[in-house]
């Protein structure tokens, strides 16, 4: 089993986690999802997670000592663990990082938020940057639910199937299902005759070629 360890200041974001696919995959136990909030692991009374950042600049910047210790709970005594850093300023999430992360018991996902997280966290687990496509988002917690769900789907049982993969089948950008004739506004809507035949040969062409 694959265990996330996501570690978010904002561990309500994650909803969508408890839904559909990903819900029953946890309640069959092919993957678990634990949350940290660094805010559990301060000191002060106001739980203070960030600071200012050394050197002056705007916003605030997410404190070491919570994060580590947060960590250090959810990976302690499990070989293995690999660390990552939501950033957008990390590599570009590929299925390659996908296929590598998936072979993983536990996966370590940072959220970070507001200007970052302090670098010596990367530095003390050796964490690797990820980001989920080129833009800046509010914080890590959308690029860590993505994760997630990649790799979730790529655990043996949890689509049922191995062909559900469309990595591993030949997909077409275009499905239909019925009714075979749909009408819109007076006009005609209809299904491709091809995905009526019955010839699987044929549906495989066409599927090959939408996919050109």
């Amino acid at each position: 089993m694959l265990t996330f360890h996501i570690i978010t200041l904002f561990p309500e974001a994650f909803s969508y986690l408890e839904t559909s696919i990903i819900r029953r995959a946890q309640k069959q136990k092919k993957i678990g999802i634990k949350f940290y909030n660094p805010r559990d692991f301060t000191k002060d009374k106001h739980r203070t997670a960030d600071d200012r950042p050394y050197g002056g600049g705007p916003g605030m910047v997410m404190k070491a000592e919570p994060i580590v210790k947060a960590i250090e709970r959810a990976v302690s005594r499990r070989k293995g663990s690999r660390v990552i850093l939501l950033s957008p300023r990390g590599k570009q999430f590929t299925k390659n990082h996908a296929k590598e992360f998936s072979k993983r018991k536990d996966i370590v996902l940072i959220a970070g938020h507001y200007e970052g997280v302090d670098e010596r966290v990367a530095k003390i687990f050796k964490a690797e940057k990820i980001s989920v496509g080129p833009y800046v988002l509010t914080g890590g917690e959308l690029p860590a639910m993505v994760v997630v769900d990649v790799l979730a789907r790529k655990m043996k049982g949890v689509l049922g199937k191995i062909e559900s993969l469309e990595e591993n089948r030949v997909a077409s950008p275009e499905v239909y299902t019925r009714p075979e004739v749909f009408l819109y506004k007076k006009k005609k809507y209809r299904v491709p005759n091809v995905l009526l035949t019955g010839d699987h040969k044929r549906i495989e062409e066409w599927r090959a070629s939408k996919k050109r």
